[in-house]
């Protein structure tokens, strides 16, 4: 089978928001296809697509995302893009992604996985225990604002949006003591100088699917789907294929605070999931192993398994927003 390969007057058109990170994982994307085709970097154009969610106004009113659309901020303006036919390919941090895709889309290749751990953030601190009683935290995320106020109640709690760089700058003024951050993003940036100190997975859970890059094509491009199944990573498929049928059980949206992992190891997939209140008054959690085959299934039944653990009144929140 010949695939009709890319070239500099016909490249593959990768689409990506416009941030550092997004474009780090557009420009790792196109690497190693290039890589894998033996192309030149010019057989690709990566295409910026400016999302809802990169709103200028909306990052520096710090709106929580639950208010503003959830999600799909960050994917709509992409895949309209990509089933139009705009571009070819779209990457996407898997974090962001809503558990169902548009019709005619397929998200099916990911890449190598990389650090899943979550990143303390302090010019002053290295470590939640060092806080004052009472410090200002900066977080958008409605998982770590869960898990921080039910480590610590006493912590007060500000909404932190924007990109990696936006957030250090709040942080460098003052807004707030400390902030979290993806490890993963902070190594594809390679952003060594930020005072950073991973958190171990078993101190505060990752969101589902933290640290892998997705790539979306459309359902009917063969040649797209030939391309990236050179660099799609079996083993983060694998892993993700669990923690993203725990996610679709629960509430695949940004206003239920989850969290989820799954590893590997000598055949068996290990996984294990948090839910919790969003005033982090109450938090369950489940775990369980199981052949790697049988992730996504072991997937759902520990989201139902959750589910029956809650209750009838955990979710009484949800309603009300």
């Amino acid at each position: 089978m010949s695939i009709a390969l890319p070239s500099p007057a016909s490249p593959l058109k990768i689409g990506t928001r416009g941030s550092p990170l997004a474009l780090a994982q557009a420009h790792e994307t196109r690497d190693r296809l290039a890589r894998a085709f033996d192309l030149p970097p010019e057989a690709f154009e990566i295409v910026v697509i400016k999302t809802t969610g990169d709103n200028r106004a909306m990052i520096d009113a710090d709106r929580p995302l639950k208010e503003i659309g959830n999600k799909g901020l960050f994917t709509k303006e992409i895949e309209e893009a990509l089933l139009s036919g705009g571009i070819d390919i779209a990457v996407h941090s898997m974090k962001d992604m809503p558990v169902a895709q548009p019709a005619g889309l397929l998200l099916d290749t990911y890449l190598p996985r990389e650090d899943t751990r979550d990143a303390f953030v302090s010019p002053r601190a290295t470590a939640l225990t060092d806080l004052a009683e009472g410090a200002v935290v900066g977080t958008s995320s409605l998982r770590r604002k869960a898990q921080l106020l039910n480590r610590r109640p006493d912590l007060r709690v500000v909404e932190f949006r924007g990109n990696v760089q936006t957030r250090l700058k709040k942080l460098a003024d003052g807004v707030a003591e400390c902030t979290f951050l993806a490890m993963a993003g902070l190594n594809r940036l390679g952003r060594d100088d930020v005072p950073a100190t991973p958190i171990a997975d078993t101190d505060m859970l990752p969101a589902v699917a933290q640290g892998a890059i997705g790539i979306e094509r459309r359902g009917d491009d063969s040649r797209a789907a030939d391309m990236l199944a050179a660099i799609h990573d079996r083993q983060t498929g694998e892993r993700l294929a669990a923690e993203r049928a725990f996610l679709a059980a629960l509430d695949g949206s940004c206003e239920t605070p989850i969290a989820g992992l799954a590893t590997l190891d000598e055949g068996r997939l290990y996984l294990r999931g948090e839910v919790l209140r969003p005033d982090g008054s109450e938090s369950i959690t489940d775990s369980g192993e199981c052949a790697i085959e049988d992730g996504a299934a072991l997937g759902a039944e520990m989201a139902r398994r959750l589910l029956a653990q809650a209750g009838p009144g955990f979710f009484d929140w949800h309603g009300s927003k």
